[in-house]
């Protein structure tokens, strides 16, 4: 099945037609600076301009940096506050005229990895990291997602963990990458002492450069770089989205 997925982030909005069943890319990603302000409004019509991009009609997978319960946004991550509360599933259905599923963007980042990449066949509890302007957390537990946990949230030596410990902040403190490990590491421990993961998955752009800090990580916790890295956001919010079509007790404006 082919479905259109969008990945929309604290910089950029990004999107491309999806297979879900390779979970592969079936044309080029396209992308748009996010707006600022991010309100809901200016979002929805850089949505709106992927979705004509493509010329599509069909199903829409589209992630958000928020808690998401039943199509609504109960945060703001590095997007507008004006997001906290609103019923943006059913805003982004408005603006596109598709049937689109919305889906917080680090949980479909790790359903992704977990169906096609690092976290495939894996059992236990799996951690899938995204890191970037902010920190994504996906959690599962023998292959189920326990979803919207807000792990780059948490108090690191005074610090909300994503403004000490994201890639975003390496770059804005112009830290070598020794040093950021260092504080990376630090924020793994942590995690560690309060869930005991097995695998430990690390996302976002990041992760491409995983040989310049991963032997600076010492956890107990496996440690690997996600394999399908900047595509896995675009792959598992289309995946979420499948649910759209065996499901007809969902609302569908299609």
């Amino acid at each position: 099945m082919e479905i259109l997925g969008i990945d929309i982030g604290g910089s950029g909005i990004k999107g491309a037609i999806v297979d879900t069943e390779k979970g592969e890319l079936v044309t080029e990603r396209h992308r748009i600076n996010t707006p600022t302000p991010a309100t809901p409004e200016k979002v929805g019509n850089v949505v709106a301009r992927l979705v004509r991009h493509f010329e599509w009609d069909g199903l829409v997978g589209s992630t958000f940096p928020a808690i998401i319960k039943n199509g609504v946004t109960y945060s703001a991550a590095n997007v507008d506050d004006s997001w906290i509360g609103c019923e943006a599933e059913m805003l982004l259905r408005q603006k596109t005229g598709c049937s689109l599923m919305l889906i917080n963007d680090a949980d479909a980042a790790g359903i992704a990895e977990m169906q096609f990449g690092a976290g495939r066949g894996r059992d236990g509890v799996v951690f899938v990291l995204t890191l970037g302007t902010g920190i994504g957390s996906a959690i599962f537990v023998n292959g189920t997602l326990l979803p919207n946990s807000e792990l780059g949230h948490l108090e690191i030596k005074g610090h909300e963990a994503e403004k000490w410990t994201s890639d975003k902040i390496r770059k804005d403190e112009d830290l070598k990458w020794k040093a950021w490990a260092e504080r990376l590491d630090t924020y793994f421990h942590h995690l560690e002492f309060l869930f005991s993961p097995d695998l430990i998955i690390i996302g976002g752009g990041v992760s491409k450069k995983f040989d310049k800090y991963g032997e600076y990580l010492n956890t107990n916790a496996e440690i690997v770089p996600a394999e399908l890295r900047n595509e896995a956001g675009i792959v598992g919010a289309a995946m979420a989205a499948t649910r759209l079509a065996h499901d007809p007790s969902l609302p569908d404006l299609a």
